[in-house]
C-alpha cells in the first residue's frame, strides 16, 4: 500500500513523462506536482515541503545534478530524498548522481512498476533513518517551529518572536484540532508567579496572527471557549 499523503515533486522537461508519473503515483495515493525545469522545481520547493523528488538529469537550463546540487546545500532542504531519472546509464553518471546525495537511480526507459517500487522503498528508508532532531520540530505547511533554536520560519524566512508568543504559537500547533482555553493557555506559556488577564492572551494571540501571516486564519477563536489551531 502506498504512503498516502505523501507529497512528491516530479521533474522532467518532457510533459509526457511527467503526466504519465503523476497519474500513476497518485491513484497509488501519493500527493504529485510536477516541474518541467530545474528552475520551476527549485521554486516550488521553497514555496511548500515535499517528502520525495523525482528527477531527471538531462534538462535544459539547470540539470538535474546542479539541482540536486544546490538543494543539498541549503540546510532547510538537504533532507528532502532525491530520485533520478535519467536516459543515461553510465556508470560515472550513477556514482555522480550517488555522489551528490541522491537515493536512488532510475535509467531510462523505466517501467511504472520500478518507480512505484523504489518510491515506496525510498520514503520508507528515508522516514525510518530521519534526523533526530526532525523531532524537535513543529511544522505546518511552510511554518516550521524549531524547538531546540526557538525560531519560527515561514516560507524559510526567519519571524521575530517574543518568547510569550512563541510559546503561545507552539501549544496552539502541537495540540492541532483541540481547544485550549484562555486559563490553560496563562498555565503553560507564562511563569507561574506571573498575574496575567484574559486580555492579556487575547492581545498576545492578536500580535501573532499579524506576524504569521496566511496562517492567521489557522488560529480560530471559539466564543466562551478559547483558541485553536485548525488544520
Amino acid at each position: 500500500m502506498a504512503e498516502n499523503g505523501k507529497r512528491i515533486l516530479v521533474v522532467d522537461d518532457e510533459q509526457d513523462i511527467c503526466d504519465i508519473l503523476q497519474f500513476n503515483l497518485k491513484i497509488n495515493g501519493y500527493d504529485v506536482e510536477t516541474a518541467e525545469s530545474g528552475e520551476e522545481a527549485l521554486k516550488k520547493i521553497e514555496s511548500k515541503p515535499y517528502d520525495l523528488v523525482l528527477l531527471d538529469v538531462m534538462m535544459g537550463g539547470i540539470s538535474g545534478f546542479d539541482t540536486a546540487q544546490r538543494l543539498k546545500a541549503d540546510p532547510k532542504h538537504a533532507d528532502i530524498p532525491i530520485i533520478f531519472l535519467t536516459a543515461k546509464d553510465s556508470e560515472n553518471d550513477t556514482i555522480t548522481g550517488l555522489n551528490i546525495g541522491a537515493d536512488d537511480y532510475i535509467s531510462k526507459p523505466f517501467s511504472l512498476q520500478e518507480v512505484l517500487l523504489r518510491v515506496k522503498a525510498v520514503l520508507r528508508r528515508t522516514s525510518q533513518g530521519a534526523p533526530a532532531q526532525k523531532s524537535n520540530q513543529l511544522t505546518y505547511e511552510t511554518m516550521v517551529i524549531d524547538l531546540d533554536k526557538k525560531s519560527v520560519t515561514i516560507d524559510g524566512a526567519d519571524v521575530a518572536f517574543t518568547k510569550t508568543e512563541f510559546e503561545l504559537l507552539r501549544l496552539l500547533l502541537s495540540e492541532k484540532g483541540r481547544v485550549l482555553s484562555r486559563q490553560e493557555l496563562i498555565e503553560r506559556a507564562w511563569p507561574s508567579d506571573v498575574l496575567v488577564s484574559d486580555r492579556t492572551v487575547d492581545v498576545n494571540i492578536t500580535r501573532m496572527r499579524k506576524k504569521i501571516g496566511i496562517y492567521s486564519q489557522n488560529i480560530v477563536t471559539r466564543l466562551g471557549f478559547g483558541y485553536l489551531f485548525e488544520g
